[in-house]
């Protein structure tokens, strides 16, 4: 079969089917080669950048657990002089007890919902 626009090197046949095939395997083969590749970089990058993001999430919840301690000696030493050291403390304590069990109630709430989205089960 004759194709009507001719190729440069003179030669006017049609690929056969076999080289139209082998072309588009090698270009297959090419992509996924290709694709790899990249994806292995991007993996490599991202590896080579959590570890400075774990170390500072970590240092983050440090400075903020030594925050937050700062901020209940602060109110034991101002409820101390107003209600006397003892009542403070079990001011505080009934206070951080109720912020606790407020944060894992709704922890449970949030987590309870997720199962449900995922599972696909009402409620």
């Amino acid at each position: 079969m004759k194709r009507s626009d001719s190729k440069p090197d003179g030669d006017d046949t049609m690929p056969s089917l076999v080289e139209l095939l082998r072309t588009l395997l090698e270009d297959a083969q090419t992509l996924v080669e290709a694709e790899t590749g990249y994806w292995r970089s991007a993996l490599g990058f991202a590896l080579a950048r959590i570890k400075t993001i774990a170390l500072l999430l970590v240092l983050a919840l440090f400075f903020l657990f030594f925050t937050l301690m700062a901020l209940v000696v602060g109110l034991l030493l101002a409820l101390g002089s107003l209600i006397g050291p003892w009542p403070a403390v079990g001011v505080m304590t009934v206070t951080l007890a109720l912020a606790t069990a407020w944060c894992v109630r709704q922890g449970l709430r949030k987590a309870r919902r997720m199962v449900h989205l995922l599972t696909g089960t009402t409620p």
